[in-house]
Formats: structure tokens, C-alpha cells, sequence
């Protein structure tokens, strides 16, 4: 925990240093005639809630005109929020829900889109960047969810949809911004953007961050540091060629969080909701676990303006990826809690994941005749190669760390009898000292994936009134498996097609009507090992990417002089093909689930004071065929429990609200609820986390123009409810009240 200590030091010590700058330069703007002023360009660039045009070239028509659900996280809604992380900004979107990772683990992101799993994909700027991590919003400028099949879009995945995360980058125009905080459960965080222009076409511009908090309302628990930096220049500003060159750097040391385990003392098994036990209870070991990740990401971006309506682009990016944990999972499959214990089951992972990208776009307008296109043609190649391994963990006296209630840990009892691997179900103890053993076993697996694909996305006006939406994407997928101890390799090589196509009325040049149908594919392998994605094996690997259709009708609207959008949806997500098992060795392209939707988004401003961020989704979903039931051991029956079942991590209702209202030129106060029915954590809807409903408030005062104050209280009611619903362990608590005071200041 060295690099919490030393992170916390650090950023107190900015924490404190900033706050003197800034009272500093307050004070001297008093003293001054001539105060320093917002850049007139960054000033026009505040949005608001309400987006216009995605900020990723392969959108080839404003969202308004966009035949497909897009929901964007604008950047006054995450300065408003003042979330930092990706999973918190995902929580402002209804119709997402965040999942744990593959065997429990604490991998990283793991949202589900309109039911399905989008694990794999997650895009930066337009690439993929699928690795397992937990993502920051530091150098984050928005992020833009598509919903429904998409891999026209983005590739293979993109069944419930895919998220888009948009960097800043070097721009026009000199600014300096950034954020100054402390609040409850020992946070501190800081912030800092600041975009110089050298003229001449050049800029450069750097968003730095020092993060550290515990859970709220969790002690002796799960602690949070991080430190990240992102640098990037640009040449050619105004010019036909411009090249823009950035790198991201984020480094986390975390203690994680182990959740709660499913117990039903009714009949003494571990089905229902999470146990009934005190709000903040960490079943976790101090002494032993840890989570540190390490991301980096470069970029270079090459644009040349052929003509005035024709561009040739080129994206090249490399990235490495490090996760690197052990943590304690409370394993309640033994059913120890029927004794009031709790087995300390250690879950590890140790990866190592390098990706190549390269994309070519040619993108432009042109007309035939009367028919006018906004088009965007590419390719691109992906290589990415993926070490795998884990931690040996033993016991230094030899006593046994299993969890059989009759021969496990749990057996000899809680506390030093078993050496701490067996603790109280209802008062575990984190401080528990560790006794054990720990062995690293780096690159057990190499796992590489290589994908070259071409694509054709169409934006065709036939009149003002009428609109064609067309994209077709070419993929080949190869993925290999090797064990490097013996060499052995595993592979699996597919291609597919993917499309989507639309049709928009426009009744008025404010709104559109629109019809849609969109596929994907998803082959085995995708993630490379990297993720909750079941990885290449013997029995698998001769199998056919999982494909899915969504139809969608919708309509889109602008407001009150176009300041407040205004969207609903009726769509059904069909997934044909999931991969199912026989029996032991056997398995198939058999299983299907739907999903029926509903979606309803309001963004904007109702008036200059009133702004509004609202959103609501309905979802029906359903194993239509879930396939056999099978065991652990491979043994399977025809009668599936699950079939016509719920999927998992699907809420039925889910909405939420964010509003801010300018009471006086130098006060505004915002308030937001986030909504959700109960969700199911397996597919025999045994396992559930209970609905809730959370609230969340702002104010913000102006100082000056240049400088305000922002609190933001989160839970209001100190409300206990579960973020994630684990298939066979555990469920994830969610934080409780917190507060936090920011100084935000912008030149």
C-alpha cells in the first residue's frame, strides 16, 4: 500500500498548494481592472446537456438525423456529477447495467447495454480498446453509448450496443481549467486541463489528475488511488494536413471491494438477495489483497483535406494493459453462512495485454444528380497479444483453505484456528493478519487476436424530407490460444459480414421519424483472454460468431429554438446463435434471447436557467432457448430452468434524472435520482439485488467569472443498494452518503 501512502501525501499536498494559487489569483483579480477572460472559442464549445453531432467521424449525420439510439454523456453533465470514473458516468444512462467480471473477479468495466454484455465493446475515440480495466474520466471530454446491434459501427461485438469515449486533445485557443477537492471518507482529488496555442497551426494541451478516496460508508474497506496523465500536440491547426500526436498514462493501486454474498436462511442456500447483514460490511483480507493496474495508450492521427468535402485520415495506436490482483471473494457455494461463516475463497489474475491498431478512413460528401451522400469507407487491422497467468496462494502451516463445511477452512473454525481463511459472516474482520504464502505465475496462457476488416458506412439525402442510412463491415477474426509450458496451441479463424441500414422522414427540419435494422457478430475469442468473454478452446473454437439483429422505430426531436432534444424508441434485439453446451465436450451455436425495449431521453435546456438531463428505458427480455442445463462436470438434461427466464442483469424499469436551475446569476442548484427494478444475477433468476431508487444533489456558486464553488452530495438518503449482480457468489454493495467540495476554476 506504499503507493496509497504516497499518493494520498501527494495529492493533499496539491490539494493544498492549489488552493493557495487559486486564492492568490482571486484575490489579485480584485485588485486589477483588466481580468484575464475565457477564450471565446472554448466559451462556445459549453454544449450544455444536448449534443448535436457525435464527435466520432463514422456518425456520417448529425445524431438528430442518426437512424439508431445514441445517448451521449455530455461534459457539463460530468462536471455537474462530478463522476470520475467511466462505471459512475455510466450510471447517467438508463438501460445500463454493470456487471462483475468473468468468475467474480474484479476485472474492470463490464457494462451491459440493453441487456447484453459490451465488455469487449469499448471504444476510444473510434478505436477499440476492450482490455479489462477501470476506466478514468480525467482526459475524458464525453462519452457516447450506441445503443443496439452495431457491429457495422465498430466490429465485432456491439450486441447491446458500444460505449465511445472522447479525449481531449490539443485544440484552437489558450484555457487553463481544473478541480480542487476533499470530502468525506478521505477524499481527495485533483485535477488540471490546460491548452496552450503557439500559433502557427501548432497547440499542445495536458489534462493531469491525483485521485484517493475510500468507500464511502465502508471502514476498514475498500480504498481507491490513482494517478494519471495525458499530453498531446497538434500540428496544422486550419491548414489541409494536420497531425495530432497524444499518450494516456493511469496508474491505479486499489484495495477492492468483495462484495456481499446471496443467502436465504429460509431453506439455507445461497439463492435471494445478497445476506441481510450491516450496510458496509467488507469481507475482505487487508493484509492480502490489492488490485494495481497500469494503462497506457499512444496515438498518432494523420488528417489531410483532399478537397473542401474529402478527407484521408490515418489512426495509429499502441496500448498496454496490466491488471494485476488478488482479492477476496466471500464464496457463500459452500454454505458455511449456514453457521454464520464465510470462506475467504482468494481470487488472481495477472495480465499483460499489447494491441496494435491501425485505421485508414476516407470521408467526405459528394452528389449524384439530386442525391446527396455523406459517406465514410476504412479499414482497419488490430493485433493483439495477451499473457495470462495468476498467483499461487498457500497456507504457511499447512492447514487447509478450501471451503467444504466439513473439511474446509470453515471447519476448524473462525479466526487464528484456520489461520484467518474462515471469518464471521456477520463482523468479519479485515485486520485479520496474513499468514499465507503468495507465488506469481506470470504469461501461463498467451492469448493473440488479429483482426483485419473493411467497412462502407452512407448517409444518402434524397430530398430534405427523406433519408437513407446505410453500412455494410467486412471482419476477419483469428484468435490462438497457446500454453507457453508445453506449446500447445489452440486456434480459431472465422470471417463474417455485418450491416445495418435505416430510413428517416423528416416533417419538419427539427425533427425526424425513423426505421431500423442493424446486425452483429460475435466470434469466439474476442476479448483475447482479457475479459469476461468465454476464451478460445478445444470445444469452442470450431464454432460461428454469435450473431444478433435490432429493429428499431423512433423519432427525435428538437425544441424550444433547438435547445432541448427530445427522443423515444420501440426496438427488439434478437441474439440467434449463442453458444451452448450438449454435454461435456459437445457444444453449439443453439441458445437465442430477445430483448423488447422502450426508451424515452429528454436533453437540454428549457430555459436559459432550467437545464434537464432525463431519460427512461423498459426492457422485456427473455431465454427463449437457453439450451440444456449443465453442471460444472459437464453433465447436462433437456429441461433448463432458465428457458423463458429473465436475462441476467436486465432491469424491467430503469430511469434517471439530472436538472439544474440557475436561482441567481452566481447560485445554481441541481438535483438527480437514479431509478432501477430488481436485477437478476443468474439466468434461473435464483440470485437477485432488490430495485432502488438513489438521490443525489449540487450547488455551485460563482466567486467570479473565472473561479466557483461546487458541492455535491451523492445518496441523499444514505440508501443501501447493490451496483452489480454476480451469477454465482456475490452481489456489489453500492456506496453510501458522501460529500464532496470542489473549487473549480477556468482562465
Amino acid at each position: 500500500m506504499a503507493f496509497i501512502k504516497t499518493r494520498k501525501k501527494i495529492v493533499s499536498s496539491a490539494i493544498a498548494s492549489s488552493l493557495s494559487m487559486i486564492a492568490v489569483n482571486t484575490f489579485a483579480q480584485e485588485q486589477v481592472t483588466q481580468l484575464p477572460t475565457i477564450n471565446q472559442e472554448v466559451a462556445a464549445e459549453q454544449q450544455g446537456f444536448k449534443v448535436e453531432k457525435s464527435a466520432n467521424a463514422k456518425f456520417v449525420a448529425p445524431l438528430l438525423d442518426t437512424p439508431k439510439s445514441v445517448s451521449v454523456i455530455s461534459k457539463q453533465l460530468i462536471e455537474d456529477t462530478q463522476v470520475t470514473t467511466l462505471s459512475d458516468a455510466l450510471r447517467t444512462v438508463p438501460g445500463i447495467t454493470l456487471g462483475a467480471g468473468e468468475g467474480g473477479n474484479p476485472n474492470g468495466d463490464r457494462p451491459f447495454i440493453r441487456g447484453y454484455n459490451s465488455e469487449s465493446s469499448m471504444y476510444v475515440d473510434g478505436i477499440r480498446s476492450a482490455t479489462s480495466q477501470n476506466r478514468e474520466m480525467f482526459a475524458v471530454e464525453q462519452v457516447e453509448v450506441t445503443k443496439g446491434s452495431a457491429s457495422a459501427l465498430g466490429g465485432a461485438g456491439s450486441v447491446g450496443g458500444s460505449i465511445n469515449m472522447i479525449s481531449k486533445v490539443a485544440k484552437k485557443g489558450d484555457f487553463l481549467e481544473g478541480s480542487v477537492g476533499a470530502g468525506t471518507d478521505d477524499y481527495q482529488r485533483i485535477t488540471l486541463d490546460g491548452n496552450k496555442d503557439f500559433g502557427n497551426g501548432i497547440a499542445a494541451r495536458v489534462a493531469v489528475m491525483g485521485h484517493h478516496n475510500n468507500k464511502a460508508g465502508q471502514s476498514d474497506g475498500a480504498e481507491y488511488a490513482r494517478v494519471g496523465i495525458a499530453p498531446s500536440i497538434t500540428f496544422g491547426l486550419d491548414t489541409p494536413t494536420r497531425a495530432t500526436l497524444s499518450y494516456y498514462y493511469l496508474k491505479s493501486d486499489d484495495t477492492p471491494d468483495s462484495g456481499v454474498p446471496y443467502w436465504n436462511s429460509s431453506n439455507n442456500t445461497a439463492t435471494g438477495k445478497p445476506l441481510d447483514v450491516k450496510q458496509g460490511v467488507y469481507y475482505g483480507w487487508l493484509d492480502r489483497d490489492f488490485q494495481k493496474q497500469e494503462n497506457q495508450i499512444g496515438t498518432i492521427k494523420l488528417e489531410h483535406d483532399l478537397t473542401d468535402n474529402l478527407t484521408i485520415s490515418n489512426t495509429a495506436v499502441y496500448s498496454n494493459s496490466k491488471n494485476d490482483y488478488i482479492w477476496t471473494q466471500p464464496d457463500d457455494s459452500q454454505k458455511n453462512i449456514a453457521n454464520g461463516e464465510v470462506w475467504r475463497r482468494v481470487n488472481s489474475r495477472i495480465t499483460d495485454t499489447n494491441t496494435f491498431t491501425d485505421q485508414l478512413a476516407l470521408t467526405g460528401k459528394f452528389n449524384t444528380g439530386a442525391i446527396k451522400h455523406s459517406f465514410n469507407v476504412g479499414a482497419e487491422y488490430s493485433d493483439q497479444e495477451s499473457d495470462k497467468g495468476s498467483y499461487t496462494v498457500t497456507s504457511n502451516s499447512g492447514k487447509v483453505i478450501t471451503g467444504s463445511p466439513t473439511t474446509g477452512a470453515c471447519s476448524l473454525g473462525i479466526g487464528a484456528a484456520s489461520d484467518y481463511w474462515c471469518t464471521d459472516a456477520f463482523n468479519p474482520n479485515s485486520k485479520d493478519p496474513w499468514l499465507g504464502n503468495v507465488a506469481a505465475n506470470k504469461a501461463v496462457t498467451t492469448t493473440t487476436a488479429t483482426t483485419t476488416s473493411a467497412y462502407l458506412l452512407d448517409s444518402i439525402e434524397f430530398t430534405p424530407r427523406w433519408l437513407l442510412d446505410v453500412g455494410v463491415r467486412w471482419d476477419k477474426f483469428e484468435t490462438e490460444l497457446k500454453t507457453n509450458a508445453t506449446g500447445a496451441k489452440i486456434e480459431s479463424d472465422t470471417d463474417f459480414f455485418s450491416y445495418q441500414a435505416g430510413l428517416t422522414f423528416k416533417p419538419a427540419e427539427n425533427g425526424s421519424i425513423y426505421a431500423s435494422v442493424a446486425t452483429s457478430a460475435n466470434p469466439v475469442g474476442i476479448d483475447a483472454g482479457d475479459g469476461s468473454e468465454t476464451a478460445v478452446n478445444v470445444n469452442i473454437k470450431d464454432l460461428d460468431p454469435e450473431k444478433s439483429r435490432t429493429f428499431e422505430v423512433g423519432t427525435k426531436w428538437d425544441l424550444f429554438n433547438d435547445k432541448l432534444n427530445l427522443t423515444a424508441a420501440i426496438f427488439r434485439t434478437e441474439k440467434q446463435n449463442t453458444r451452448i453446451q450438449l454435454d461435456s465436450t459437445t457444444y453449439t451455436n443453439g441458445g437465442e434471447s430477445k430483448v423488447d425495449g422502450i426508451e424515452l431521453g429528454l436533453n437540454g435546456s428549457i430555459t436559459d436557467k432550467w437545464a434537464v438531463s432525463a431519460g427512461y428505458t423498459y426492457l422485456d427480455s427473455e431465454q427463449t432457448d437457453p439450451g440444456p442445463s449443465c453442471t460444472r462436470a459437464g453433465v447436462c438434461t433437456p429441461d433448463n430452468p432458465a428457458k423463458g427466464k429473465q436475462l441476467p442483469n436486465v432491469p424491467k424499469n430503469s430511469a434517471t434524472l439530472w436538472t439544474t436551475y440557475q436561482v441567481m446569476p452566481q447560485l445554481t442548484l441541481g438535483a438527480g435520482a437514479i431509478a432501477m427494478d430488481k436485477v437478476y444475477g443468474d439466468a434461473a433468476n435464483t440470485k437477485f439485488v432488490p430495485g432502488y431508487v438513489r438521490y443525489d444533489a449540487m450547488a455551485r456558486y460563482n466567486v467570479n467569472k473565472n473561479v466557483d464553488l461546487q458541492l455535491n452530495v451523492n445518496n441523499l438518503s444514505d440508501k443501501r443498494y447493490f451496483t452489480k449482480a454476480y451469477a454465482s457468489h456475490y452481489a456489489s454493495e453500492a456506496e453510501g452518503r458522501s460529500a464532496v467540495l470542489s473549487l473549480n476554476f477556468k482562465y
